[in-house]
């Protein structure tokens, strides 16, 4: 499985560790079950050091629509992700540009340096249910 994801609502971050080969499919259901755990709002480390992406010009306008959807699920947590190539840094870039979304993203090479950047972001509390 490319993608393990750990949500743990006590600390009230999400852990992904991407390896192998992840596309368009993996991807949105990240996103899938970080909605459905009601985990928008934690801080999301994103470790991708040990994945290969093949996504598409199209896969990324998938991409951008999706985030654009999630735009009405405000807050948003930041989002640390850690790539191993240029190639990855390149896309992730592209990544933090679509629909929109309100929310830090900063791309770094080494998961502690993440880690750390993670540590300094305010926590992000989700409005009142009405």
């Amino acid at each position: 499985m490319p993608l393990r994801i750990d949500i743990d609502h006590s600390r009230r971050l999400v852990h992904t560790n991407a390896e192998g080969l992840v596309g368009l499919s993996e991807i949105l259901d990240y996103f899938d079950k970080v909605a459905v755990d009601d985990a928008m709002p934690y801080a999301k480390l994103f470790d991708a050091s040990k994945a290969r992406f093949s996504i598409s010009d199209d896969d990324m306008m998938v991409l951008g629509a999706r985030v654009s959807a999630y735009a009405s699920m405000e807050p948003r947590g930041p989002i640390a992700l850690v790539v191993g190539s240029d190639e990855d840094f390149i896309l992730g870039r592209r990544f933090a540009n679509l629909g929109g979304a309100k929310r830090p993203l900063r791309i770094f090479r080494k998961v502690e340096e993440g880690r750390t950047w993670l540590a300094t972001q305010p926590d992000v509390t989700p409005p009142p249910r009405a």
